[in-house]
């Protein structure tokens, strides 16, 4: 039976388990390492088994996984850390909504954002930090210079 194959074949059971463990962190997308680091390791064991290194029995192989996955670990969470960069994303201004223009219903401060509607949604609206100035009363016409999530920032239209 299955059982009795697997424990006549432990280095082909710890490449399979390696390789699912793979699948599963590329599928997922379950980036904390668990899977990539444990099926490192048990891919390790399986080809320490398979070229005669490591005697095929439990104890072996689940111990050799196991620090293997510790040495692999050790060895390439610094240059994967490096891989993500450590300097913050830049935000992307790009929208369709940057020149879109208006006249404004209420007052604005840099402390206090008024509101709008637009196209369904009711949006803050605030003073962009470029824009020059600290205020901006109802009635003046402004354009947005960049946007946040739910928030328009802008400043007086040309």
């Amino acid at each position: 039976m299955i059982v009795d194959y697997i424990a006549n074949h432990h280095a082909e059971f710890w490449l399979v388990v390696g390789f699912i463990m793979l699948a599963i962190e590329v599928i997922t997308g379950f980036t904390t390492g668990i899977f990539l680091f444990g099926g490192l390791g048990a891919l390790v064991t399986g080809l320490l088994m398979s070229v005669g290194l490591l005697p095929e029995t439990w104890i072996a192989g689940v111990s050799s996984t196991g620090i293997s996955s510790g040495v692999i670990t050790s060895l390439l969470w610094k240059p994967l850390k490096n891989l993500q960069g450590d300097r913050p994303v830049e935000k992307d201004n790009s929208s369709d909504f940057i020149g879109y223009e208006w006249v404004l219903d209420n007052d604005i401060t840099v402390t206090k954002p008024g509101a709008t509607h637009y196209s369904g949604i009711a949006w803050k609206v605030g003073i962009d930090k470029d824009a020059g100035v600290d205020n901006i009363a109802a009635g003046q016409r402004v354009t947005v210079s960049s946007v946040e999530v739910g928030l328009f920032k802008v400043k007086l239209a040309q």
